[in-house]
């Protein structure tokens, strides 16, 4: 096996918990180049893996012509084997574009006969349940012959872009990032309010230093913590936001706080304490053997509905307060 390509997941998050199954892909093919592909930030967030030889940046969803031309240019690196992490017919008509000998992807979607191996979906009783998908993507590839080795989730930082942000927290007390979006949308948002609130009282009461953490698209709720927020803020973040940036922002960290997003999973990466706020999806995905902290999240008779919008009320979220979350991030500041 010389040439694996890899069709990476659509979310940083999900990219983030693919990464035990890459590392594992590459020690089962020592010798191979793998190369990724996937949308240019999901390409930013696997930089600087040593298991992977390139990243190839793909279109957010290309039409036929430009898939076929997507191919043609994959071609020389998918000619053994294609990984198919998602589950949209689109990625498998990529994978058999590539020309590539095997195609491996999950069997959904009615897209089988567009892969060569496939393997079945978890299931209970017949029916398709979710499972944390650092799992589901390793569970893919151990039917290469790939074995285990429960490390956990891996990124990489930039050294340059770790002294950037190092010139800018300097010393002090413990560094706490904040991160009030989500780019699924506002139904797995905490209020900003109540961000600005546990700020003023981790900085008043312990002396904690906050980065607040945002990318593009949440400009307003950016603004609408910075409305809040009665401290200083250190500033870190480029401009425009990077990739490169949050992630060595997020590894200089004592304390992650944030809502179920991608950057949770950056902070999984990088084994920092996470006090994740989660509201309309269901915990299976993510529930990881590898987060340290707590996941504070309460029942309610219409969730999780894995809906990008509350339509109702969004009490999964308006019931966790500002003392629950105070209290959580007092558990795991560190004594300094």
């Amino acid at each position: 096996m010389k040439h694996i390509l890899v069709l990476l997941p659509n979310w940083i998050g999900d990219a983030a918990m693919c990464t035990p199954a890459l590392r594992i892909l590459a020690k089962r093919y020592p010798d191979a180049e793998i190369t990724v592909a996937g949308r240019s930030a999901i390409c930013a967030l696997l930089e600087g893996l040593p298991y992977i030889k390139r990243c190839v940046d793909l279109p957010a969803r290309p039409g036929l012509g430009a898939m076929r031309k997507l191919g043609q240019t994959l071609r020389p690196y998918a000619r053994n084997l294609c990984v198919v992490f998602p589950h949209s017919s689109r990625a498998a008509i990529l994978a058999r574009l590539t020309g590539a000998h095997q195609r491996l992807g999950y069997a959904r979607g009615n897209r089988s006969w567009l892969l060569t191996d496939t393997v079945e979906p978890h299931r209970v009783d017949g029916d398709i349940v979710p499972i944390y998908m650092a799992h589901e993507y390793e569970q893919l590839v151990l039917s290469l012959g790939c074995e285990v080795d429960n490390l956990g989730l891996e990124l990489a930082a930039d050294a340059g872009e770790c002294a950037a942000v190092q010139a800018r927290v300097g010393a002090g007390g413990p560094l706490v990032g904040v991160a009030p979006g989500a780019a699924f949308g506002p139904s797995k948002c905490w209020l900003p309010e109540r961000y600005a609130e546990v700020i003023n009282r981790l900085h008043h009461d312990h002396g904690a230093r906050c980065v607040l953490l945002t990318g593009p698209g949440e400009e307003a709720t950016r603004q609408a913590v910075l409305d809040r927020v009665e401290v200083p803020l250190l500033e870190c973040q480029s401009t425009p936001p990077t990739l490169a940036r949050l992630k060595a922002i997020i590894a200089s960290l004592d304390l992650f706080m944030g809502n179920d997003s991608g950057p949770r999973h950056i902070a999984i990466a990088f084994k920092k304490p996470v006090i994740c706020i989660m509201g309309s999806t269901s915990p299976a995905y993510t529930t990881s053997p590898w987060e340290q902290g707590e996941v504070l999240r309460i029942d309610v008779d219409c969730g999780p509905c894995q809906k990008p919008v509350c339509e109702t009320d969004h009490r999964c979220m308006s019931g966790i307060t500002v003392a629950h979350v105070v209290m959580a991030a007092q558990k795991h500041l560190p004594r300094i």
